[in-house]
């Protein structure tokens, strides 16, 4: 039996039910990565010898009457993420050697779940990046179509997942690194709410691996069914053990409903400030048609919705304000003069990635006032509405695009370009109050590249939108295998 693209679910199952071994499900991952990720290149450091001997070890665990959730199941980890003995770079050439000495919180997860690591998928320069080179490992393509990306940060774990290599991944997600691989890849994606999965050890090379809390970045699971998202999750979701997890344990709330009938839902495919791609308002609209048919409310407006261009403009401030805390003093003074020269009128969101990369710190505790009011209006909205459905980015996977110059990059949109990282406003839809959003596929679009949706849920409440992602499924299919 072919079993590199069973989920993890259905792996468990055999693995329990004596069916398959650890050692023949991670042989042949191991065979399959080596005879197709010369064309893909997701897994940028593999970690063979010490897979086979934790698959060794799985299976003297289960027959010893061991049982865990991931115990033997073949998965892989992004870059960015600290394994012991295996090097952390973040695609820096700097740091190609940096190697450091413990793991990861999540890794340890992992591993103690039972999960055998593959290797360490790609990753883009610092993960600043829609897409996933880097000098050191080079290119990832999309499966579907190698002359474009298959997304980033995560881009590197979403190809591995599309293309049979382990049945997990984890990623992280800032500006959509978990969300816009998964959509570009036609797999799924949980970007977590913020705070309920804990992060040390997903730290830049030679930066100590401290708990310290994220202001947007989360890290969280990817998949290849909304059942194995919430199968990782569940091994994700705890605080760190060196500081709330002293004193607390995670229970998440079950999801508000278990039918499709009963959700309510808000469906969004326009943004002020960017508009969306044929093929990817399609693919909305199979959400909104099945929603429909399975007899959910749908709306399309709200007056409860936070104002969409105010919350793209916080979150564009919020991402670029971390962006330059270690740039040299002499850039740092130039985007201080650049940004005093803007108009009061300029609302643009390039005025607002310029101001918020000069952000003083009155700046950023105004601007956090505010997203303490747009948190406030989603609280209200959720009291209404039980989840919202919307676009992750305007199009499918572009054309690789390696200029060097971030900011003039263009995107594609219908054949008329716009702003590289105007694309974001999606992303940053949940990301600014932290929010949990699951990404979907949807099908194909008509050059048959996967098109996906997130779906946004109440805050802290992430069993929610995963079981509407779980019962979509259902209803218009989920993962497909690239020809």
């Amino acid at each position: 039996m072919e079993w590199n693209f069973q989920t993890a679910e259905e792996l468990a199952a055999a693995l329990r039910a004596g069916q398959v071994t650890s050692a023949e499900l991670t042989d042949e991952a191991i065979a399959r990565i080596e005879l197709d990720d010369k064309a893909i290149n997701a897994i940028c450091v593999p970690d063979f010898d010490r897979a086979r001997a934790a698959a060794r070890g799985a299976d003297q665990a289960r027959a010893r009457g061991e049982d865990r959730p991931l115990l033997g199941i073949p998965v892989t980890v992004k870059e960015s993420y600290n394994i012991a003995g295996l090097p952390t770079t973040w695609g820096m050439p700097l740091h190609r050697n940096y190697m450091p000495s413990e793991d990861a919180v999540q890794v340890s997860r992992l591993k103690a779940a039972g999960a055998v690591v593959l290797g360490k998928t790609n990753v883009p320069l610092g993960l600043q990046d829609m897409q996933s080179f880097n000098k050191i490992y080079g290119t990832t393509n999309n499966p579907w179509d190698h002359g474009r990306t298959p997304g980033g940060s995560s881009g590197g774990s979403a190809a591995a997942l599309a293309s049979g290599f382990g049945a997990l991944s984890i990623g992280s997600d800032l500006a959509g690194s978990l969300r816009t691989p998964a959509h570009f890849c036609g797999v799924y994606a949980h970007k977590p709410t913020l705070g309920l999965a804990a992060i040390r050890g997903m730290v830049p090379p030679s930066a100590p691996a401290l708990p310290a809390d994220a202001d947007l970045a989360v890290v969280g699971p990817m998949a290849r069914t909304a059942r194995d998202l919430t199968l990782l999750l569940d091994v994700m979701a705890r605080p760190d053990p060196l500081t709330l997890g002293v004193a607390h344990d995670v229970t998440l709330p079950p999801a508000r409903h278990e039918r499709l009938c009963d959700f309510r839902v808000l469906v969004l495919d326009e943004h002020p400030l960017i508009p969306t791609g044929s093929a990817v308002r399609a693919g909305v609209d199979r959400v909104a048609d099945a929603l429909v048919d399975g007899g959910a409310r749908v709306e399309r407006d709200s007056p409860l919705l936070p104002d969409l261009t105010e919350a793209a403009v916080l979150y564009t401030q919020f991402l670029f304000s971390g962006s330059v805390a270690r740039f040299p003093v002499e850039a740092y003074e130039q985007l201080q003069a650049r940004a005093a020269g803007l108009s009061a009128d300029d609302q643009s969101l390039d005025a607002a990635r310029l101001r918020g990369m000069v952000f003083s710190h009155r700046d950023w505790i105004e601007a956090n006032s505010f997203r303490e009011l747009h948190r406030h209006c989603w609280r209200q909205f959720f009291a209404e509405f039980d989840a919202v459905v919307c676009p992750i980015t305007p199009t499918p996977a572009f054309p690789h695009d390696h200029n060097p110059d971030l900011m003039k990059r263009r995107i594609d949109i219908d054949g008329v370009e716009y702003p590289y990282f105007d694309q974001l406003v999606w992303a940053g839809l949940a990301t600014m109050p932290g929010l949990p959003a699951t990404a979907i596929p949807t099908g194909r679009s008509p050059e048959g590249l996967p098109v996906g949706v997130q779906l946004i849920g109440p805050m802290f409440e992430d069993r929610t939108p995963l079981r509407l992602a779980e019962l979509l499924e259902q209803k218009i299919g989920g993962f497909q295998a690239p020809k």
